[in-house]
């Protein structure tokens, strides 16, 4: 085996391991956060025994998140990550520090005793049906993204099984016949549907809409520059969030 032979087996033993850590940590995560949806905080670590220092910590949390995935998914970010590492490893960097970030706020995640609104008997049930419909809508959401990439590895997998990439067209079906963000959709549901409204649920609650609100409108607006007037017809014509079609 030449040098150059040898070079290229480490290569690619680095991308795989890469790969195969974004998926664990991506995965992992996410079904931790959704366990987290359903169930409530585990409670594994009480940092601050106070109240007030509860809600901070939790609201520092919620700030860590949405900073590091708004900050990594930025341009100018991915344009400095590039001058120290490979471009083709950037999708799945961002998914591993997205996986680190949420697995912090979910395994940190402060609980307070005190209950604002807790459901029982119908009302129960109900929320419990909500969040199963919506876990429904997020599968059929992501099945209706043909070649979804949550993990970053197609990058990975093209520089070592080059083939012609198209350019990116705006296809719609499914899930997203009825609403432009499904996923976001369906983790609103998720987050509104936990039977027990404690205070520290509320704030975790508020925050994170808030959050996936703002973050759909910067969205659409990357959505329209990359895509332009067919785009600008999908916002026309299919709601943003809420399946309902409001006349113009």
């Amino acid at each position: 085996m030449n040098l150059s032979e040898n070079h290229a087996g480490v290569e690619r033993a680095i991308a795989w391991a890469i790969l195969g850590f974004a998926v664990v940590v991506g995965g992992v995560s996410l079904l931790a956060f959704g366990a987290f949806l359903y169930a409530g905080a585990p409670g594994l670590v009480d940092l601050d025994p106070s109240f007030a220092g509860k809600l901070a910590i939790d609201a520092g949390l919620s700030m860590l998140f949405f900073i590091q995935h708004s900050w990594m998914v930025r341009r100018s970010f991915k344009q400095r990550l590039a001058r120290i590492i490979p471009q083709y490893y950037g999708d799945a960097v961002y998914a591993i520090a997205s996986g680190i970030a949420l697995l912090a706020v979910v395994l940190l995640w402060q609980d307070t005793e005190q209950i604002v609104w807790h459901a029982t008997g119908s009302a129960w049930l109900t929320a419990r049906l909500i969040f199963m419909a919506a876990l429904a809508v997020g599968i059929w959401g992501g099945l209706s993204l043909q070649g979804f990439d949550s993990f970053g590895l197609q990058p990975i997998r093209n520089r070592f099984r080059p083939k012609q990439s198209a350019l990116p067209a705006l296809v719609v079906q499914g899930a997203y016949r009825w609403v432009r963000h499904p996923l976001y959709l369906a983790v609103l549901l998720m987050i509104w549907s936990y039977p027990v409204l404690t205070v520290d649920r509320l704030l975790f609650n508020m925050l994170w809409t808030v959050w996936i609100v703002i973050g759909t409108v910067l969205e659409e607006r990357d959505l329209a520059v990359a895509f332009g007037d067919e785009y600008r017809d999908y916002q026309r014509s299919v709601p943003m969030l809420l399946p309902i079609k409001i006349p113009s």
